[in-house]
């Protein structure tokens, strides 16, 4: 059974870092596009960050507009594990981080960040940015 476990949120004040952490158990994702996304109180789910896998061609990351220049997304096949690193943390990046990964290795960032072919998900990292 595949499981995805976020770790890392926290409560931080503007202008801090946070990195968060997405381990897969169950399976091995090296050749996955993974990706982070999140929901803010009383809002939908957005997408954050997606990553293609390490030994791609086509190598790439993508990033909302909202976090481009602050959040870097990485990943370290050997720990099957995803990263988010959040630097410049501002109160509107307050929400429930996700990472989330597809059902299949054709998925590509664009894709993830349009849901496509999503199938895992994990339960989720708070992280609250005070003023």
């Amino acid at each position: 059974q595949v499981q995805l476990v976020e770790s890392g949120g926290g409560l931080v004040q503007t202008g801090d870092s946070l990195r968060l952490s997405c381990v897969a158990y169950g399976r091995t994702f090296d050749d996955y596009t993974m990706g982070w996304f999140r929901q803010a109180p009383g809002k939908e789910r957005e997408f954050v960050a997606a990553i293609t896998a390490l030994s791609s061609v086509d190598f790439n990351t993508y990033y909302a507009d909202s976090v481009k220049g602050r959040f870097t997304i990485s990943r370290d096949n050997a720990k099957n594990t995803v990263y988010l690193q959040m630097d410049s943390l501002k109160p509107e990046d307050t929400a429930v981080y996700y990472c989330a990964a597809p059902s299949m290795p054709v998925a590509g960032v664009i894709d993830v960040s349009l849901y496509k072919y999503l199938e895992h998900w994990g339960q989720g990292t708070l992280v609250t940015v005070s003023s």
